[in-house]
């Protein structure tokens, strides 16, 4: 297994729709280790293909880091959100922001399909933590960050601030 390195907003490829994965070879099979132990070892929660350079359809989630492991390690191979019920703000990050939180509004309860790292068809109803993991999720392979879920003047500030920072960071 090997680290990967974790693009950072304004990286193009965060921006962009992601392909569907048609075929899940070894290759896909060693892209999922690889994520995985990228996102374990920086204690994120989960982790999209293209927030490592690959513009495939493939997420990863692990809560187990917030909540007491009832729920399993989740692996999506292309995802889509079916249903959505209610709405809530709650504060979150992001690997490709980081350093950065914010109040987005999610939906409360999701139901997802998609595939499982076997290629087997998987449905998943996600409340709470796991609603919102996968809706961030899902958003970063549709081509969307957090800042794209708030208010035009909220996203703006945001945008400004993060790149003045990262700025001074290289500077």
């Amino acid at each position: 297994m090997a680290l990967l390195e974790i693009k950072k907003y304004p990286d193009k490829i965060l921006k962009q729709k992601t392909k569907e994965l048609s075929n899940i070879d070894g290759d896909t099979q060693k892209l999922i280790d690889d994520m995985l132990e990228t996102m374990h070892r920086v204690r994120g929660l989960g982790l999209a293909a293209n927030q490592v350079g690959v513009s495939q359809k493939l997420c990863v989630i692990d809560l187990s880091l917030k909540e007491d492991n009832k729920i399993p390690l989740i692996i999506l191979i292309n995802p889509v959100i079916v249903e959505t019920d209610g709405s809530v703000d709650a504060e979150e990050g992001c690997l490709s922001l980081p350093g950065y939180m914010s109040s987005i509004k999610r939906a409360e309860k999701v139901f997802v399909k998609g595939l499982n790292r076997d290629g087997k068809p998987i449905e998943l109803e996600g409340t709470g933590l796991l609603a919102r993991a996968l809706q961030h999720e899902i958003d970063h392979l549709e081509g969307m960050l957090m800042f794209d879920r708030m208010s035009p003047i909220k996203r703006e500030f945001f945008k400004r601030k993060y790149l003045r920072d990262i700025k001074k960071i290289k500077d």
